[in-house]
């Protein structure tokens, strides 16, 4: 699996990576022998960047993957996981919860140390906590040795500038906003973020199964039209006999200036599939097709958090 640095870190990750939200139940009902072997597939297709939250699963995910990494070598995986997000509507960046929180995944994981955590969906909460309260916080427990490296995810374009104009952090996460169909994180945020010296990770190459041949989910928050464009680029990718998630996840893989891609699965024949996906060449023809499928709906997103934070 081809590796990129991370930012100003010493990490280098996969450019695809396992994402463990999954393991949490968070889309379907999952069994203890595929969460397990989900995490050993990952590992063993050079997907070791593992990227978790104490929201997946209100804590099951950690859980499941703490079992699943034990007697496995700690320096031969990278594991990040968040804080500040437990559940649907309950959110807590507090000083004193960041310093809980830490020390319970650390349980759950069954480490020491954590690679990289992550401020989980600030847009939901008035984002200058973040930067009064929770970094500082964070800072003090990566003195301390517990975390290496910090940073913070979610949806909206504005979060990374109003944050990073006031503070610094070493890493963020993006979701949803680079696939074939948005690009608006690659648009409008990573040159802010390069320039910056801030390490680049995105999530969701298949924007919550819309770039799939999957059923689209009912909380599938997009727009008609933009679902009916991705059945039609669907179809157009099928009718070249091209599944249209591999091509989904080789546009996120191949630009330079995003470290690694999270995509998550509790099912191990995913995995592999993606593993397999990420090492064959980029269609270029068919991802012009199918750009041009998406060229009406283009960059066309939701809501997401709090309206002073989009």
């Amino acid at each position: 699996m081809q590796t990129r640095r991370l930012g100003q870190t010493d990490l280098q990750l996969p450019i695809l990576s396992f994402g463990a939200s999954s393991l949490g139940q968070e889309f379907r009902s999952v069994k203890l022998d595929e969460a397990l072997d989900s995490v050993r597939v990952a590992l063993d297709s050079g997907l070791n960047f593992i990227d978790t939250s104490p929201f997946y699963g209100r804590g099951m995910s950690e859980v499941l993957l703490g079992i699943a990494l034990r007697g496995v070598p700690r320096d031969s995986y990278t594991l990040c996981t968040k804080l500040g997000r437990y559940d649907l509507q309950h959110f807590d960046f507090s000083a004193k919860r960041v310093a809980e929180s830490v020390d319970v995944s650390l349980h759950r994981l069954g480490t020491d140390h954590l690679d990289i955590i992550l401020c989980h969906d600030i847009e939901f909460v008035p984002m200058q906590q973040i930067v009064d309260e929770t970094i500082p916080a964070l800072r003090k427990i990566q003195q301390a040795g517990k975390v290496r490296y910090i940073g913070f995810s979610g949806y909206p374009m504005k979060i990374f500038r109003f944050i990073l104009d006031q503070t610094s952090v070493d890493c963020v996460l993006s979701y949803n906003q680079y696939t074939l169909q948005n690009t608006r994180f690659a648009d409008e945020a990573v040159p802010y973020l390069k320039s910056k010296g801030v390490g680049v990770m995105n999530a969701g190459p298949f924007s919550a199964r819309l770039l799939t041949n999957a059923p689209l989910p009912p909380w599938l928050k997009e727009p008609e039209d933009v679902k009916a464009a991705a059945r039609q680029a669907a179809e157009h990718c099928a009718s070249k006999g091209v599944d249209i998630a591999k091509l989904a996840l080789q546009f996120c893989l191949a630009n330079p200036d995003i470290t690694t891609t999270v995509s998550g699965s509790a099912n191990p024949n995913n995995i592999r599939n993606w593993a397999k996906w990420a090492a064959e060449p980029l269609d270029e023809t068919l991802l012009r097709e199918v750009q041009d499928i998406f060229a009406p709906v283009k960059n066309i997103g939701h809501r997401e958090g709090l309206p002073e934070n989009n």
